[in-house]
């Protein structure tokens, strides 16, 4: 029985596929997929196999899965498009005789405003109607979001948002690939669904603070409001529905929504969560 891990070459799947081989498992139990596969030809100098998967093509999944697999289904990167690519992949799964599927979710999906959830939360129902065992992975916000902001800190000594003095419980994608593998791998983990984040939340003036202490300068949060931050970004040229999405964002985040610390990936890591200042700093 193998383990297929979907978006392999990308930043999540490929640090699963790594947080696997580094806690044991074998290299010919990993399935590792995505649309390039010669983006995964490192792997395969390891020793695990790789194959194409595309969301959007359920042939890819049948030629892929196996019975007795477990798959994971890291959320799709096409917004707008993932609820039908991902409920393809379950169905072609199921088919395939697939024996669990974990899935990459959002916050509170099934409940949260997130101007990301609806996505997630018709996944999570996809899920549940397949009668496919499954485990969800309700991953928080990536320190690693805010990885750009480190060079307008350093060019411009601001970070600048909408957020008012929302809070953000980040943790890096090592911290949720590693949650994932362990998932994986062990067992009792039928049915269960996890609020993955950080164990501490913070806010923009520390993120500033922490951006300040990597670029060697001081670095402030600017607060704008929302009318604000919407007339920054379109005069950069931005199209509005980008400027409507990122506003909308930060509105979630002033809202309270993405800074909820649950403590639940730090208890299935076995370790503290990356604080802030250490992830943004690798």
């Amino acid at each position: 029985m193998s383990l297929v891990i979907t978006g392999a070459t990308g930043q999540l799947g490929r640090l699963v596929v790594e947080s696997l081989l580094a806690r044991g498992t074998a290299a010919s139990d990993i399935v590792a997929t995505g649309r390039n596969t010669a983006k995964l030809a490192d792997l395969a100098e390891l020793g695990v196999t790789v194959a194409e998967l595309d969301y959007t093509k359920p042939e890819t999944v049948a030629a892929v899965v196996k019975p007795g697999d477990t798959l994971l289904l890291v959320s799709g990167s096409e917004v707008g498009q993932r609820a039908s690519q991902h409920a393809t992949v379950i169905a072609a799964a199921k088919e395939a005789g697939v024996a669990r599927i974990v899935y990459t979710s959002a916050p509170a999906a099934t409940t949260s405003a997130l101007v990301l959830a609806p996505e997630h939360k018709s996944t999570e129902e996809a899920l549940v109607a397949s009668g496919v065992p499954f485990t969800i992975l309700r991953n928080g916000w990536y320190t690693e979001n805010y990885a750009s902001e480190i060079e307008k800190g350093r060019e411009n000594g601001a970070i600048v948002a909408s957020v008012g003095d929302g809070r953000v419980s980040s943790a890096s994608r090592k911290d949720y690939a590693e949650a994932a593998a362990v998932v994986l791998t062990g067992n009792g983990y039928e049915g269960k669904v996890f609020e993955l984040s950080g164990d501490v939340a913070w806010d923009f003036d520390e993120l500033a603070s922490v951006i300040g202490g990597i670029v060697g300068r001081e670095v402030v949060y600017t607060r704008l409001t929302p009318d604000e931050h919407a007339a920054l970004l379109g005069s950069f040229g931005l199209d509005e529905g980008t400027v409507g999405f990122v506003v909308a964002l930060d509105g979630n985040i002033r809202d309270g929504l993405l800074g909820n610390t649950s403590g639940e990936l730090a208890t299935l890591i076995g370790r503290p969560t990356t604080p802030l200042a250490e992830g943004l700093a690798a």
